[in-house]
């Protein structure tokens, strides 16, 4: 499985090569075996530090992140002369690896995680708010999203999603039992009492702070939606699931109400064409949707790059007019089997704080792609997250690989045998059948 992993992105960077220059790059068997390396490199590590893992899990991310290097450099070629943003990509998975290999050696019990959920809270919510300190950080792209340090820029939202999810997990695991159980029935559904509120208003108040310093709709959605689907994993009440919908629906109508780059998101999701320089990103992808249609251009021979910020923002956009419709929904399945595996691993473990982590973290990964790419076809208004393992971006695909790097310590403890577990129970349960 993870030699065709390895296939996908390499096929599309050769393709690329054959049908823009007429032959394959000079490099590529270095290129070649390099990745395979890198790949074959996580896969050992693996087999030696978590041999119980789900084993779908790294040849879909790899596959992802190969294709999503092939599209990078496929983009590269279009200006005279080209970009090497895609080498640079290419770099940042190799860290996003090195950070990989360090959860697997030195975070074996996730449950360490679970002592300090109110500071890790506050230590998220700080990094959420790090773009709004003068002289650190930077707007890009309308969005102050950004911190610059030394010249290099960072997105630290993309780590405060993994220690809110920490963060989540541990505190509701605390609180489980009062959240689940407390309120008055109303019809099949059960109400909490308004001291049980107080966690979801201040992730709502949280949500709508960075939509309104950070003009970032994308962000706010994650978090808020992130939480409230913890929540309800948590309690089991669709009490909390209506609440959230609630408080979402009355926040996205204030912000349209009294924030223009909201109502800009909105209207170029409802009525794209009214302003065609304005809504330039959402018309191109559109006709590059339309001209591709079902099995695409192929490798090399469509236009994404008449579409702005195609690489990242858009890199779905690219995919689906020289792969195709066909080969879009491809990519989101290979997306919806990684998702599915991690939330088989929450059903699958036993520890109460390490299930609700699991899920939070595949929860992630499924706002993230359905925020993103319902975007990019016009399902929802336009969002500024990225596509996991695609986009380019070094701290989004660093962040992505340690999240994977967690799954991978989770799916292990909890499909390692019993007898390896919990030796003692099996020989008390041995003892039991005998007598």
């Amino acid at each position: 499985m993870l030699l065709v992993a390895c296939a996908f992105g390499l096929g599309g960077w050769l393709l690329t090569g054959l049908n823009m220059n007429g032959a394959v790059p000079d490099n590529w068997p270095w290129v070649c075996g390099l990745w395979v390396a890198m790949a074959l490199g996580a896969h050992l590590l693996i087999r030696f530090r978590a041999p119980y893992a789900d084993p779908l899990i790294l040849p879909c991310v790899i596959a992802l992140n190969g294709l999503g290097l092939a599209m990078i450099h496929r983009i590269d070629l279009i200006p005279t002369p080209p970009r090497t943003d895609s080498y640079t990509q290419f770099v940042w998975t190799g860290l996003g690896i090195v950070l990989f290999a360090l959860v697997l050696f030195f975070l074996r019990d996730l449950r360490r995680l679970d002592r300090f959920p109110y500071l890790l809270f506050l230590a998220g919510l700080g990094l959420l708010m790090l773009p709004l300190v003068p002289g650190l950080g930077v707007e890009l792209n309308g969005s102050r999203i950004w911190i610059r340090v030394a010249g290099f820029s960072f997105q630290p939202a993309e780590v405060a999603k993994i220690v809110l999810a920490i963060a989540f997990a541990s505190y509701l695991v605390q609180k489980r039992e009062l959240l689940a159980l407390g309120g008055h029935k109303l019809g099949p559904l059960r109400i909490p009492r308004l001291r049980d509120l107080l966690p979801i208003v201040i992730m709502w108040g949280a949500a709508m702070l960075v939509l309104v310093t950070q003009s970032d709709l994308g962000t706010a959605l994650l978090f808020f939606g992130l939480f409230v689907m913890m929540l309800y994993v948590a309690t089991e009440r669709p009490s909390w699931v209506v609440i959230g919908l609630g408080m979402f629906a009355v926040g996205g109508v204030l912000a349209y109400r009294l924030f223009w780059h909201v109502r800009v998101r909105v209207n170029a999701w409802l009525h794209p064409f009214e302003n065609y320089d304005q809504n330039l990103q959402v018309i191109s992808a559109q006709f590059g949707f339309a001209w591709g249609g079902l099995t695409g251009r192929g490798w090399g021979l469509g236009r994404p790059g008449l579409t702005p910020l195609a690489k990242s923002d858009f890199i779905a956009a690219a995919i689906g007019e020289e792969l195709g419709i066909a080969g879009l929904m491809a990519v989101i399945m290979i997306y919806a089997v990684l998702i599915s595996r991690g939330l088989r691993t929450a059903l699958a473990s036993s520890d109460e704080f390490v299930k609700l982590l699991a899920a939070g973290l595949s929860f992630v990964f499924a706002l993230q792609v359905f925020a993103i790419i319902g975007g990019v076809t016009r399902l929802l208004p336009l969002t500024g997250l990225t596509t996991p393992f695609m986009s380019q971006g070094g701290s989004s695909l660093v962040a992505n690989w340690v999240i994977v790097g967690l799954l991978v310590v989770i799916s292990h403890q909890a499909r390692k045998p019993v007898q390896l577990v919990h030796p003692d129970i099996s020989n008390a349960q041995t003892q039991v059948v005998n007598r």
